[in-house]
């Protein structure tokens, strides 16, 4: 008989332990909410399954009354956007100041005391300073999500740059090549597929800022309804929408994984 350290399960084993899980907790949840809506019908917290589509099909199929807008798609798309952009910023400053910092031993001593600092400082302690600055439009929410994961993605990518052979540094001087043509053509071809790895990592803190910036200061977004209908204590609106943000969050972390796998198969092998 193996021991349990050397079993690994098959393809179908495989998926029917990671599908388990889940199915689990909707058979817990199904039967907390008929114990519930038994007592009283008229529970709101947890609503059925049947109610929670019901609420679903509201937000999503039927347009709004006030806007002429599908809520459910409308609040998808702007958090997407934000989101996107907010990320988009960061991956390029993490991966300039990583590089340069990571490289060049000479901006190592300089920018990275200041780096260890800025990653110290809660981003959401400065979300007033941010809309006293850039107001309480687009803009203010997109800073705070570049602000939140660029620190990180930048002390990754300046330790993975550190990890870079020195020989190939070596080598890449020994034939000619000037300090611009080594971070170039030596040391930016390697850490593109760290930078994908970085970001991947940083989403989760990603999504934080964005909901937390759409809860205090928005007039759309999949974190600015949650917190809208939670005063009427909604869950059959709120429950879909971080299942929403759940498998948004997952799809966009499955896409960079196959974009990375597409982008460079020979870091995959590696």
């Amino acid at each position: 008989m193996k021991k349990l350290i050397n079993q690994t399960p098959d393809r179908t084993f495989k998926v029917f332990l990671g599908l388990l899980p889940f199915v689990l907790l909707i058979v817990l949840y199904m039967v907390s909410s008929d114990a519930r809506l038994e007592v009283n019908p008229n529970d709101k917290l947890l609503p059925s399954l049947r109610q929670i589509g019901d609420g679903l099909s509201r937000m999503a199929l039927e347009p709004s009354k006030r806007t002429g807008d599908y809520v459910f798609w409308q609040d998808t798309a702007s958090s997407l956007t934000r989101l996107g952009l907010g990320v988009l910023i960061a991956a390029a400053i993490g991966l300039f100041v990583g590089v340069i910092t990571g490289a060049l031993p000479l901006f190592t001593a300089w920018v990275s005391p200041l780096l260890t600092v800025v990653s110290l400082i809660p981003p959401l302690a400065i979300l007033p300073i941010l809309f006293i600055v850039f107001g309480l439009g687009e803009l203010s929410k997109v800073v705070l999500i570049a602000i939140g994961i660029t620190p990180f993605i930048a002390r990754d990518i300046q330790r993975r740059t550190q990890e870079i052979p020195p020989e190939q540094l070596v080598k890449a001087q020994t034939l000619g090549a000037n300090t611009s043509q080594i971070l170039m053509r030596v040391v930016l071809p390697q850490i593109l597929p760290k930078l994908i790895d970085a970001v991947r990592l940083s989403l989760g803190a990603g999504w934080l800022f964005l909901i937390a910036a759409e809860a205090v200061a928005s007039t759309d977004g999949l974190g600015y309804r949650i917190f809208l209908v939670r005063r009427y204590m909604a869950m059959d609106v709120i429950l879909p929408y971080v299942a929403w943000i759940t498998v948004l969050a997952f799809f966009i972390d499955q896409g960079l994984k196959h974009l990375n796998k597409t982008l460079f198969p020979w870091n995959e092998r590696a």
